[in-house]
């Protein structure tokens, strides 16, 4: 059964508070690789039978309108894994 998988980030522009935290613990470890961290969502809906341009758009339309917030996300990829 194939898979569709949508991730979604906060916009480049805005301040991401999870990924703060989470690069202030890094840095509290000692790990000073990154100079930023951001934490998106992955979203992944599993279908029967093909995947076929008609049901890419219907995802990308719930993608845009209930899995992300438009204001503060971005959906950033839709992919099919088999």
């Amino acid at each position: 059964m194939p898979t569709i998988v949508v991730d979604v980030m906060p916009k480049a522009e805005l301040l991401d508070p999870q990924g703060k935290a989470v690069q202030n613990a890094l840095h509290r470890l000692g790990v000073e690789d990154f100079d930023s961290v951001r934490i998106g969502k992955r979203f992944e809906l599993t279908v029967e039978g093909a995947v076929d341009d008609a049901l890419l758009e219907k995802v990308r339309e719930i993608a845009d309108d209930v899995l992300s917030n438009a204001v503060i996300e971005d959906v950033v990829g839709i992919e099919v894994v088999e």
